[in-house]
């Protein structure tokens, strides 16, 4: 069983930057995708980013050029560095991995970021 362990987040001011930090108890050698999401209260769960283990990567079109997803494969993390933040980031934000061709999808916890006006 594969957990997920979230670190980060907290209460930011607008134009601000928080860290997100993820680490996975187990090395997935399979092609596979980490990722962030985020869910804002009465919102659905988006996607904001996410990296494959071949450093792939895909962005949420109202993150592009303000936050940056990276990942460590020695060491099964995946960080998102969040810059300029607004308002509207403000969501739970959970770690994803979705394995290519398994049917289970991890998630974490969730870390809550706030981002004030």
């Amino acid at each position: 069983q594969v957990q997920l362990v979230e670190s980060g987040g907290g209460l930011v001011q607008a134009g601000g930057s928080l860290r997100l930090s993820c680490v996975a108890n187990k090395t997935i050698l399979s092609t596979n995708f980490m990722g962030w999401y985020r869910q804002a209260p009465g919102e659905q769960r988006e996607l904001v980013a996410e990296i494959a283990n071949d450093g792939t990567t895909n962005y949420a079109d109202s993150v592009k050029g303000r936050f940056t997803i990276s990942r460590d494969n020695a060491k099964n993390t995946v960080d998102l560095e969040m810059n300029s933040l607004k308002p509207e980031d403000t969501a739970v934000y959970y770690c994803n991995l979705d394995i290519v061709g398994y049917p289970t999808v991890y998630w974490g916890q969730g870390t809550q970021v706030t981002v004030s006006s």
